[in-house]
């Protein structure tokens, strides 16, 4: 850490066109240099708006016949799987909140097939039809399409015809094959993440991306994985953000591997790197980078928004996936508490819907106090 960023580096990144050496070259100089170059991109993006959402996380079943090894979802007759009925309670409870979406996500159940997906969305919005349904995962939809023996493309046309909105990137962990052969041998090929997304955003199905780092991944391979985001992105425009997602390395074997290595979980200016390095790479591009409040903890998401970040997720009033592999960061977070965080970090909060296409008032205070079940 002992060089100024360059200027040949500086142009490619206000071009929109750091190249994989710059970004290497990028993590040797010191960090403040790094996060002022991204903090300066940030701003000529984005402005000093800071954006949240609204939502409520459901996780519909935290049974999975996956055997990711960096999941504490359950293999066995233990664990539970959601109703209709039970989800549009939560739903209706996220309406009183004020939601303006319900992220749904789950295990892979074995003979369920895309109906009951479709039916989870026909469901909600029937009931609320003003509530943006943010569903499934890349994977998900991969697994109902395999187990109704229908095509991806089928499946993403009748979840969309059914009112499904937009999809979480998520799924896609690392991607790079030598490393989803060791934590996720039975998922999607890096080829087939990158087929679905891109099929969803041809469908006219918008998706966020994210990147689950700190385990096994190199510096080069978290490097190609945002610059692959890039160039998807460049030919479909279907992403909505970009949220790096640091591993949790607790009650999963991935993670107790590592810790019987002495590795542990990234430390906060690596975290701040990362969503620096997002930034640059991904400038023109993707213009939203979200910094994960459950994952990094609130103090940190705060400096994240200094380190390139823009967006501070959702209130998600329920997180489990999170929860179970040891997060400790909380489960939900009002949305007065997150324009209070945003404001005293010294920037201007803005209510947003999924896709960052419309922006609402201040929440209405004393909602937040509504019990959620």
């Amino acid at each position: 850490m002992k060089f100024t960023i360059s200027d040949d580096i500086i142009e490619n990144a206000l071009a929109g066109e750091t190249t994989k050496e710059d970004a290497l070259s990028l993590l040797q100089v010191h960090p403040f240099e790094l996060f002022q170059l991204a903090d300066r991109l940030r701003s000529e993006s984005v402005g000093d708006f800071v954006t949240y959402i609204i939502n409520r996380n459901i996780n519909f079943t935290n049974k999975c016949i996956g055997n990711c090894g960096f999941c504490a979802f359950k293999h066995n007759s233990d664990g539970y799987i959601l109703s209709t009925e039970q989800i549009l309670r939560k739903v209706s409870e996220a309406n009183r909140l004020g939601a303006t979406e319900v992220c749904i996500q789950g295990g892979l159940l074995p003979d369920i097939g895309l109906d009951f997906y479709v039916n989870i969305i026909e469901s909600i919005k029937e009931e609320f039809p003003h509530i943006s349904t943010h569903a499934f995962s890349p994977m998900e939809v991969y697994h109902a399409a395999r187990q109704s023996e229908t095509s991806v493309d089928d499946a993403l046309i009748q979840l969309k015809k059914a009112g499904l909105g937009s999809m979480p990137g998520t799924a896609a962990e690392i991607l790079s094959d030598r490393v989803r052969e060791v934590i996720c041998p039975s998922k999607l090929k890096t080829n087939e993440w990158v087929d679905v997304v891109t099929k969803a955003h041809r469908t006219g199905i918008p998706t966020t991306a994210t990147m689950m780092y700190g385990h096994i991944e190199t510096v080069e391979e978290r490097i190609d994985h945002i610059m692959l985001i890039r160039s998807i992105q460049k030919i479909t425009g279907g992403f909505t953000e970009f949220v790096p997602l640091p591993f949790m390395p607790y009650n999963n074997r991935v993670g107790e591997e590592m810790l019987k290595s002495g590795k542990y979980i990234t430390p906060g200016m690596e975290d701040l790197r990362i969503y620096a390095l997002a930034r640059i790479i991904l400038n023109t591009h993707v213009n939203n980078i979200q910094s994960s409040w459950v994952k990094l903890g609130k103090k940190l998401s705060q400096v994240a928004l200094y380190c390139g970040a823009n967006d501070l997720g959702g209130t998600l009033m329920e997180e489990k996936i999170s929860r179970s592999a040891g997060a400790t960061n909380g489960e939900f977070m009002s949305a007065q508490e997150l324009e209070w965080f945003i404001r005293s970090s010294g920037r201007q909060p803005k209510q947003r819907n999924t896709v960052y296409s419309k922006f609402f008032d201040a929440a209405e205070p004393g909602k937040a106090n509504i019990k959620i079940a």
